[in-house]
């Protein structure tokens, strides 16, 4: 692997509980990958933000109805380390608005060896507005948006060089950083003074980009007037006219009206482009074919590494102690060369136990959260304690928990209340569905399908046994992946990029319920979890994937725990056996990062940027 440094962007990063500068998944892998990068000594530094608000606290109403609440957290009561200056100072760096300078200092929180680089520009010698750019992570309209990724991409760069960081490669997790690829061109006209194109082609050779969008709805789009009031002086400098500028992030680029695309940007002006599973990758490569006519789809210079979970961050207690008596310790930080076979021969009951105290966790923190937040709504000590009553510790417990976007179908278990009744009322063989998530506070159809799921929890039929968990944070992300029995994903066909959560369930000896899309779609094999559907789209898929999800419940999934011999479901614990041992090492972060290093960032180091991979 190269050794040279690689920069690596992000808009968020979730990288501990008491730093709340994410939001949920693309920050939750952005943390993932540093700490892999720190085990196997990547050379990397990551940039992003230091949001005071971070995220939002989400609280339910009494009608089900979420609500966003906001903490204000200053920097200096988090775990944050000021980069400081020769004299003392906090370093800072500007930022050219129009009319004025704004400035953003700096501050690191590091992840082992992996320097992590955060501007914030909440201080007194800036404007009040300018105050409020780096507030909240993905709050406030698209002006806020567009400032943001300027602190992020050009800020971010400048704070790199006035640390002295002199990375080789450069790494865009997502499209919010492409502005970096700009302010990098910028550099190498103003202070090398190579023509533009010559510039622009350097860049490209030493730039990464990794998409985790697979619909064109998902990308940031910035209208003219928006980019004309930020980057006409950014022209200027680089010594283009203005419509050239634009057309650079075009879809077409010679209509003036078109929107300034960031995720299509970055793809023209990196040579190392790549999705996140390999299902989103043939997506990726459909989706921009356009861009290079004279191939076949299968010949677009797009790639993929799917993602990957990092192992010690989100294995629980009970399993992480079980795989060290019988992988040894080298499991967690080097899981490629782990014998995870040997997993096959730990003894039935042993396994079983281990999974048993990890559900009784989860009951227990459910129960927790379900009495926090009937307090909350005025509920009197014993109506709190009776409102996680209804969970049984012993129970087929089946997780759901992500971000409330409608593709991903959270109420698909619900489309057909009675057979989902008659399920919940076999007290022969229990089970239960514990619910959680976020909706960002702009999207009213995610806060419905929260909604349609708190009322139906609420319905005396379903006896406790379905619940809404609210305030999804990594504490409770831990606790769901760890104790769920059964990892439920639902995504619609092809839309969801990865979906690394079932990852982190299968670690944990859960096992995995999805339709084949993201990274289950290259996972999946039936012996070690179930697909709903067909892995086709087709026809009404929603009602195709909503019955296939209720066949496998009711004639496999639910029987299939149930049937126990001396206590122990031994089929069950054969198939949770074969799933650790084939997935998991799969599924790593380790996996993950090795092959950003030995696929791009060794390559993208090498001076000149070597030749694409195709």
């Amino acid at each position: 692997m190269s050794k040279a440094l690689t920069a690596y962007f992000c808009a968020e990063f979730a990288l501990s509980p008491d730093l709340p500068v994410y939001s949920g998944g693309l920050g939750v892998l952005a943390g993932d990958h540093l700490k892999a990068a720190d085990d196997l000594r990547v050379p990397l530094v990551a940039v992003g933000i230091a949001y005071r608000d971070g995220y939002f606290t989400q609280r339910l109403s009494p009608d089900g109805w979420q609500e966003e609440h906001y903490e204000n957290h200053a920097p200096e009561d988090l775990p944050l380390t000021p980069a400081l200056e020769p004299d003392g100072a906090q370093v800072r760096v500007s930022l050219d608005l129009p009319g004025r300078q704004a400035w953003a200092r700096i501050w690191r929180a590091d992840v082992g060896t992996v320097p992590v680089v955060l501007l914030d520009l909440d201080i007194p010698e800036n404007a009040a507005a300018d105050r409020l750019i780096t507030r909240r992570l993905y709050g406030g309209d698209v002006e806020t948006r567009i400032l943001q990724e300027m602190v992020l991409g050009i800020g971010g760069m400048r704070a790199l060089r006035a640390l002295g960081y002199r990375p080789r490669a450069f790494h865009l997790n997502e499209g919010h950083a492409a502005f970096l690829l700009l302010e990098r061109i910028r550099e190498l006209v103003e202070d090398e003074k190579l023509p533009f194109e010559e510039a622009r082609r350097r860049v490209a050779a030493t730039s990464i980009f990794t998409t985790h969008t697979p619909i064109p709805a998902g990308f940031d789009l910035f209208s003219p007037g928006l980019m004309h009031t930020y980057f006409a002086h950014f022209a200027t400098r680089l010594g283009l006219n203005w419509e050239t500028l634009m057309r650079m992030g075009r879809r077409h680029p010679q209509d003036d009206s078109q929107p300034f695309n960031m995720a299509l940007f970055a793809v023209r002006n990196t040579a190392y482009r790549n999705g996140v599973s390999r299902l989103h990758g043939r997506v990726s490569r459909a989706m921009w074919h356009e861009e290079w006519p004279d191939r076949t789809e299968d010949a677009v210079p797009i790639g993929y590494v799917t993602n990957g979970v990092h192992g010690p961050r989100w294995v629980g207690p009970e399993m992480a102690a079980l795989l060290d008596r019988h992988l040894g310790p080298g499991w967690a930080h080097q899981p490629e060369r782990a014998d995870w076979a040997r997993v096959l021969d730990i003894p039935d009951r042993e396994l079983w136990e281990v999974r048993g105290a990890a559900r009784r966790r989860l009951i227990d923190v459910a129960r927790r959260r379900l009495g926090e937040t009937a307090r909350r709504l005025g509920a009197g000590d014993d109506e709190a304690v009776r409102a996680g009553a209804g969970l049984d510790p012993e129970a087929l417990t089946i997780g759901f928990a992500r971000r409330f976007a409608p593709y991903k179908r959270a109420t698909l278990l619900l489309r057909e209340p009675d057979r989902l009744l008659a399920l919940l009322a076999d007290a022969g063989r229990p089970v239960q569905f514990l619910f959680a998530g976020k909706s960002h506070p702009a999207n009213f159809e995610g806060k419905h399908l929260i909604q349609e799921i708190v009322h139906f929890s609420r319905d005396p039929a379903a006896a406790g046994r379905v619940v809404f968990l609210e305030n999804y944070d990594l504490e409770l992300a831990a606790a769901l992946v760890q104790g769920a029995d059964v990892w439920l994903n639902t995504p619609r066909r092809p839309q969801e990029a990865s979906g690394t959560s079932g990852m982190k369930a299968v670690m944990n000896g859960g096992l995995h319920l999805s339709v084949r899309d993201g990274w289950w779609d290259e996972g999946y094999a039936p012996d070690l979890g179930w697909a709903i559907g067909d892995g086709e789209e087709a026809g009404d898929q929603d009602a195709l994937d909503a019955d296939s999800l209720y066949r496998l419940l009711e004639t496999e999934i639910i029987p299939g725990f149930h049937e126990r011999e001396a206590g122990v479901p031994v089929a069950w614990v054969a198939r949770v056996k074969r799933s650790l041992a084939r997935l998991s090492p799969a599924m790593s972060a380790h996996r993950m990062v090795r092959e950003y290093a030995e696929r791009y960032y060794g390559p993208a180091g090498s001076g000149d940027g070597g030749r694409p991979p195709e």
